[in-house]
């Protein structure tokens, strides 16, 4: 299983008019943990797309179990389990700063080619997670 954590601030632009995080917003701060995750292992959308790989979302799930507010320090744990082929399955986890779990979420993403074509995982990215799923 790969895993990988960042930490950020709820921005006062994502509350709602009651103080919490927009639900709205959540798919934004997924995206960071993806975008982040896939970086720490020297991986990048852009150049994925440079070779003609796209990575569409084609499912987003979230479970709300309390709400964020403005100004929470947010830990996001991004899971990938496990090992992709032609789709990547992303788990997360959010907690505020009192370690509480306060959000459960789950994206699937398609390996698409420039004719939007599922396509398998590209080598590059499949030699840089495979250590992960012995």
């Amino acid at each position: 299983m790969f895993e990988h954590q960042i930490r950020f601030r709820v921005l006062y632009s994502d509350t709602d008019k009651m103080g919490y995080m927009y639900y709205g917003q959540y798919a934004k701060y997924l995206e960071m943990g993806r975008v982040e995750a896939l970086r720490s292992l020297g991986l990048s959308y852009r150049s994925m797309e440079d070779t003609g790989v796209m990575l569409p979302v084609l499912d987003l799930k979230l479970k709300y179990l309390k709400p964020l507010f403005y100004d929470d320090e947010v830990t996001l744990m991004t899971k990938v389990c496990d090992m992709p082929e032609t789709r990547i399955y992303f788990e997360y986890e959010l907690k505020n700063s009192e370690g509480e779990l306060t959000t459960l979420a789950q994206t699937t993403l398609v390996f698409i080619d420039q004719d939007a074509k599922p396509c398998m995982i590209p080598e590059n990215f499949k030699s840089k997670i495979k250590t992960y799923f012995p």
